[in-house]
């Protein structure tokens, strides 16, 4: 059987996609026409916190997927938060035009992740399955801790977005070449 032939790109090209990818909101919506109508969440709390934790769900699968022995997974960690911290400062400047006040979205994005990790800390013996954390962790951060929905769609956005974050690293190749 012969070996499927890898695409070859450089680290800033890669971490580029990843963070394009990362703030995709074409998963997010079709999630939210998956919520009943007789279910009555809060609807634009919940595509505002899928949308936090699909972005840390593509961090946390570069960590999860790329081997600590990988010299180029820092470089590749480091320069797609660079990207997302770009998104999120014009994410701040548009909220500040639109509703005149000053948010920073780059510190809601790093406390949602102290929010994630203290909630998988709280849980040692889950720690093997990240998804049954993640999913409550999600319903609580949109006040509707005890919807089965959320948690479901919290759980879900969480394991297929670091499901194709490995999928994509494993068709990757970085060019060890150009950081460009």
């Amino acid at each position: 059987m012969e070996q499927e032939k890898k695409e070859t790109l450089s680290i800033r090209q890669l971490a580029q996609n990843l963070s394009i990818f990362a703030i995709d909101r074409t998963d997010v919506k079709s999630f939210l026409t998956k919520i009943p109508e007789n279910c009555h969440p809060n609807l634009n709390s919940i595509e505002y916190e899928l949308q936090i934790l699909k972005i840390l769900s593509v961090g946390w699968g570069i960590s999860f997927f790329m081997p600590a022995s990988d010299k180029n997974k820092e470089p590749l960690t480091q320069i797609f938060w660079e990207a997302i911290r770009e998104i999120s400062i014009n994410i701040s400047t548009l909220a500040a035009t639109t509703t005149g006040k000053h948010i920073n979205y780059f510190d809601i994005l790093k406390n949602r992740l102290d929010t994630y990790v203290a909630s998988m800390q709280k849980n040692p013996d889950e720690i093997q399955n990240p998804a049954s954390i993640i999913g409550p962790a999600f319903a609580r951060a949109c006040d509707t801790e005890n919807n089965s929905h959320v948690i479901l769609i919290g759980t879900k956005i969480f394991t297929l977005t670091l499901g194709a974050v490995k999928e994509y690293l494993n068709t990757m190749e970085i060019d060890d070449i150009t950081l460009n």
